[in-house]
């Protein structure tokens, strides 16, 4: 391989003074041992460097050719290609290139973008890619859903056939309407946004650390925050939430469970493994309410179908040959009772317009005077079914399905809505939260 248009001290030793005068290796297919051989020490050299001519016949002797020194500027003839280790070299430092121009343009294959509900600050599990949640202990609402469809398919597969050929086929298809509509309620109830409202922002909540850890040492944690809006003519107290860091809307409370601050909480039911709040108590009140009738219609029937029996076959016997007949009797006996207790006093609640969290602790008791008397209710018991039930559907506020923002800087902090420990809030903010108060109740 050619190495004529390198540099010849970068090749052979600086004591072969005349390899600086132009002199080149054409042809090294002897090996190195071979351009070694030219050069016996300092004699020699001299002898070659004082004799041109001599020292031309003695290179063509040894195959070699003398090469004049290139003039400045590109030279007619085309380049000799470069040698093979050039070659592979320059083929590795453009494939390397190559690579870091792709790495700087993107890191390999782009990430899925998250959603919102993957990354979820709640205590909360989701299926079906966001669609659905469900409170993060669920056992108890597989409970329930087991022992409905286990009740129910004992009365369709037992006792049904029989009150269907000696009574009416009315009997299963009134069956099979209410389970439906106790599974379709149970299935909303469950699997359905409570009314979760957002949490602040990160800059909103790291402005609000700052003016905490400003306060005192960093354990410290100022009284908690409220602020007083009216509505209807009656004060209500706003509270501050130190894990949501915002003013809680009229009628939410942040729920332990969930670890979420739901609008017009009622309560977390572990039965149906979800908090009940603005956006399902509807189908909740709607799924108690027709599973009492449910269990009621159930233990009715199993009670006439063993009544029957009984005036044929004897008591005994009946017991013997009906074992389903006789767990379903148990099961709705021990279950109705509470039932229909519940759907009682969910009625009353809804006739009043009140949650079980205000009848708890007593937020609007008569016993209290004139001045604590709900100011939600519309003094109507009319009125309050049809605003509870029968009102707008609200939207989900979280967006379970929407894509995280990357974050493409790091903004300047907004002036925080939470005033100063001690400090009078601002008048806007008063404002923004008297026309929210009362937007809730509207």
């Amino acid at each position: 391989m050619g190495v004529a248009n390198h540099p010849k001290w970068a090749w052979f030793p600086s004591k072969w003074a005349w390899l600086h005068c132009g002199v080149g290796v054409a042809d090294t297919s002897a090996g190195r041992g071979q351009a070694a051989g030219l050069g016996g020490g300092r004699a020699r050299g001299a002898e070659l460097g004082g004799a041109p001519g001599a020292a031309g016949g003695a290179m063509q002797e040894r195959g070699y050719r003398h090469i004049p020194p290139a003039a400045p500027g590109p030279g007619p003839g085309p380049e000799p290609p470069p040698p093979a280790s050039t070659s592979s070299s320059s083929s590795t430092a453009a494939a390397a290139a190559a690579s870091s121009s792709a790495s700087s343009e993107g890191p390999g294959p782009a990430r899925r973008p998250l959603r919102k509900w993957e990354v979820f600050p709640g205590r909360n599990r989701f299926y079906c890619g966001g669609r659905l949640m469900l409170a993060r202990h669920s056992g108890v609402f597989v409970l329930t859903l087991g022992l409905i469809l286990a009740t129910s398919g004992l009365f369709f597969a037992f006792d049904c056939p029989f009150l269907a050929s000696h009574l009416t086929l009315a009997i299963p298809i009134i069956a099979a309407v209410l389970f439906f509509f106790v599974i379709s309620c149970l299935l909303q109830t469950s699997f359905r946004d409570p009314g979760i409202l957002p949490r602040a922002t990160p800059s909103e909540a790291a402005d609000l650390e700052k003016r905490i850890d400003s306060m005192g040492t960093s354990t410290y944690r100022p009284p908690a925050r409220t602020m007083e809006v009216v509505i209807n003519k009656y004060v209500v107290k706003l509270k501050y939430c130190y894990t949501c860091k915002m003013f809680r809307p009229p009628r939410t409370s942040h729920c332990s469970v969930c670890d979420n601050c739901v609008e017009r909480f009622d309560h977390h039911c572990p039965w149906v493994g979800n908090c009940v709040g603005k956006r399902n108590y509807r189908y909740f009140y709607a799924f108690i309410l027709s599973l009492s009738f449910l269990t009621a219609f159930i233990f009715a029937c199993v009670v006439t179908h063993l009544t029957l029996r009984s005036q044929r076959d004897g008591f005994l016997t009946t017991l013997k040959t009906t074992p389903a007949s006789v767990l379903e009797l148990v099961i709705c006996f021990f279950s109705v009772w509470s039932i229909l207790g519940l759907s009682g006093f969910h009625t009353y609640l809804v006739a009043s317009n009140l949650t079980t969290n205000e009848d708890i602790k007593g937020s609007w008791s008569n016993k209290r005077g004139s001045e604590f008397a709900n100011p939600y209710s519309h003094k109507s018991i009319l009125t309050n079914c049809c605003a509870v039930l029968c009102g707008p559907f609200h939207p989900s506020l979280i967006d379970r399905r929407g894509f995280i923002q990357p974050d493409v800087g790091t903004p300047s902090s907004p002036k925080s809505e939470v005033p100063s420990f001690g400090a009078k809030p601002d008048t806007s903010m008063e404002d923004a939260c008297q026309d929210f108060a009362i937007s809730c109740t509207a």
